[in-house]
């Protein structure tokens, strides 16, 4: 989507896109961009950074 004319009207009639959205957008085509077995690696890791953390028994 090149033609700036183009591009206005469709901000006025859907809205401008939140930065979250744009940023969600930027690394959505940077995952596509890399290998599979690259992906599967990024899955994995960001599947333990969200997983909580062990309960350590020592603290209870």
């Amino acid at each position: 989507m090149k033609n700036p004319t183009l591009v206005a009207e469709l901000q006025k009639k859907l809205g401008a896109p939140s930065s979250e959205t744009l940023e969600s957008l930027r690394l959505l085509k940077a995952f596509l961009r890399i290998a599979p077995d690259q992906r599967c690696e990024v899955i994995a890791l960001v599947e333990r950074l969200a997983a909580p953390p062990p309960k350590d028994p020592s603290l209870s």
